[in-house]
């Protein structure tokens, strides 16, 4: 016996299981009073989501097709396309640790969405082969609407491109 207990356990084998990139799948959002299914970045959602071995996390997810700015300057940006880029993209990073009751709390150091630096993210982790869904704690309002959140990843295939030439001609996405 080695003083640990099995929570404990899990907890470090699921910490250690996290670590890694995963490429987001879906993300949908159900009404808690009918079941209303929203994808709140469509159907076909772009992310990256990576957990690091030293227990820092970023979170990058976007709507696919988002239209490009007029200009090539993210400064020169108009009002408009700038609250739209960012009506349609979240990110965030900071530290993560893994709770015994398989809760993944994302420490939120920066963010995209001001609001949320300084705070935690709680998800429910489960994972099965090379998926991982991520389930909001408790439900939220998303739309408009009291809504439970799940995100679904599949892990990421390493980037084994020897060149950036490569790299973007065969993204991970």
């Amino acid at each position: 016996m080695n003083g640990r207990t099995e929570d404990e356990t899990t907890a470090a084998h699921l910490r250690a299981a996290l670590v890694g990139t995963w490429r987001l799948v879906s993300y949908e959002a159900v009404a808690v009073d009918d079941g209303e299914v929203v994808h709140p970045f469509g159907k076909r959602p772009l992310g990256l989501l990576m957990y690091a071995a030293d227990g820092y996390m970023s979170a990058q997810i976007a709507a696919p097709d988002r239209p490009p700015f007029d200009g090539n300057r993210l400064e020169s940006g108009q009002p408009e396309e700038l609250a739209d880029a960012a009506r349609h993209y979240l990110a965030y990073a900071g530290p993560f640790h893994v709770r015994d009751d398989r809760t993944v709390v994302h420490q939120v150091a920066l963010s995209l969405f001001p609001n949320w630096t300084g705070h935690a993210q709680l998800r429910v982790a489960r994972m099965a082969g090379g998926t991982l869904e991520l389930a909001l704690t408790e439900p939220a309002q998303i739309w408009g609407r009291t809504r439970t959140g799940v995100l679904t990843w599949h892990r990421a295939q390493a980037n084994t491109s020897s060149s950036a030439d490569d790299a973007l001609r065969d993204p991970p996405m």
